[in-house]
């Protein structure tokens, strides 16, 4: 039997779905009533309390005679200011991303000799267990990178005689593998798509231990191995800024939530990757990315801002790209006057524009963040700032890296695992409560009816 069929939508389930939008549909009055705070938010767009870490600070706000007063966008990983990190290791022309992992898990700087070790660590881990490859990856590829990701993630579990043992060095020893084998089954899902599913060309090249995460990345992903020192640092900066971001965002929470319970490593990371692929969270840079291929279809002059004005506005209008009304790239369940992600990003960018010969579409994008700015603010009630985020830069640069658009949320994962790996620790060894909110039920209690008297 043809396994396909399964994947069609039928009339019949047409008809069930009917059935269940009648009856699941609630009244969206009655959130305002109980004082529902929906996505744990409340009507100012501020995140309910339901936790606190030393992991990450996120701030956008400061408190001025009583009064909340937006500021510019501050995120601290430990404690240390995103600019300042980042500053310190392009200053000395090297490689960021370990150095932030550990940071991220240890709570700390490494000195040079605990990076070293800890390099040759994720070195060591690199590589994947024996046919894992051939057995795992290469059978049934899907066109969905996160989908395979997972898939391998949770296979994993299979290669541990220590899956379920959550005491902290092991789960630690979970997450450093984690952490070192995410690029490969990333970039050999990929490849793996590429073959089977698009019918291009096959061919593997293994991780090299003395390499930084973002030199292996490029060094699987093209077929010569090739890479610019420039392209290898502006990747490592992104999973620099990727890697952390609070443990409100939706899918660091789901690594509290699902770790809670009790579970092991391999399905909370599962769980938090399934959450980090949806198109309002880790898959906003494709669409940020989709958007811009749609936009120079439809604006013939990139200098023109009333055309590059009038297509945001039909966006916002739910006329243009894909109606669903959203410019891409813009605003911030946090932020409000700026991201500084996007801020250390937009400088690295510039660079890479001018070696790749792309300065125009770098202006096209500095004109659309502009212009989206002021056109959300004429058609949008917004109850703060409005400012160009990271996915709105990590698409277009992806795009220069010559990197698939497949691969652009599976990179978000790639550095995210170390913000995750981080929180499930630290939840580990403070809580012992499972996190269980509450959903108050408006369902009226009914009488069974027998099945011969039903209609």
């Amino acid at each position: 039997m043809d396994l396909r069929e399964f994947s069609e939508v039928t009339p019949e389930l047409v008809r069930l779905a009917n059935i269940c939008e009648t009856h699941d549909l609630i009244d969206t009055s009655l959130y305002a009533k109980y004082n529902v705070k929906r996505g744990l938010r409340d009507l100012d767009g501020k995140g309910v309390l339901t936790g606190i870490t030393e992991i990450s600070t996120i701030n956008a706000y400061r408190d001025i005679d009583g009064v909340p007063t937006p500021i510019e966008g501050e995120l601290f990983y430990r404690g240390i200011n995103i600019y300042d990190l980042v500053d310190g290791f392009t200053s000395e022309d090297r490689f960021g991303y370990e150095e932030t992992v550990y940071l991220l898990l240890f709570g700390e700087l490494p000195s040079q000799t605990d990076l070293d070790n800890f390099q040759k660590m994720l070195g060591h881990y690199r590589k994947l267990p024996r046919n894992f490859t051939r057995d795992v990856i290469m059978t049934a590829p899907n066109k969905d990178i996160m989908n395979a990701l997972a898939k391998s993630i949770l296979t994993l579990s299979s290669y541990d005689s220590n899956t379920s043992d959550i005491s902290i060095p092991n789960v630690l020893r979970q997450s450093i593998e984690l952490i070192a084998n995410f690029p490969t089954l990333a970039v050999y899902a990929y490849l793996a798509h590429r073959h089977y599913n698009l019918g291009r060309g096959m061919y593997i090249h293994t991780p090299k231990a003395n390499l930084s995460t973002a030199e292996n990345i490029l060094r699987m992903l093209r077929k010569d191995k090739s890479y610019t020192d420039t392209e290898a640092k502006l990747l490592d900066l992104a999973l620099v800024l990727h890697a952390e971001h609070g443990g409100g965002n939706n899918s660091t929470f789901t690594t509290h939530v699902v770790t809670s319970s009790g579970t092991d490593t391999y399905s909370s990371v599962a769980a938090s990757l399934c959450s980090l692929k949806g198109p309002k969270h880790g898959g906003a840079n494709v669409k940020v990315k989709l958007m811009f291929d749609d936009l120079k279809e439809h604006v013939t002059n990139w200098d023109d801002e009333s055309q590059i004005r009038q297509y945001l506005s039909d966006i916002l209008d739910k006329k243009a790209f894909d109606k669903a009304g959203l410019i891409y790239g813009m605003g911030h369940a946090v932020y409000s006057l700026s991201d500084p992600r996007a801020n250390l990003f937009k400088k690295f960018v510039k660079k890479l524009s001018e070696e790749k010969g792309r300065q125009e579409e770098y202006a096209l994008y500095k004109n659309v963040a502009r212009i989206a700015k002021e056109v959300i603010g004429e058609k949008r009630k917004i109850y703060k700032g409005v400012s160009p985020n990271i996915d709105f830069y990590s698409g277009f640069v992806y795009s220069m890296l010559e990197l698939p658009h497949e691969l652009f949320t599976p990179l978000f994962a790639v550095a995210r695992i170390a913000g995750w790996s981080a929180h499930r620790i630290e939840e580990l060894i403070n809580a012992n409560k499972i996190i269980r909110p509450a959903y108050m039920s408006i369902a009226p209690n009914r009488e069974y009816v027998p099945i011969s008297k039903r209609d």
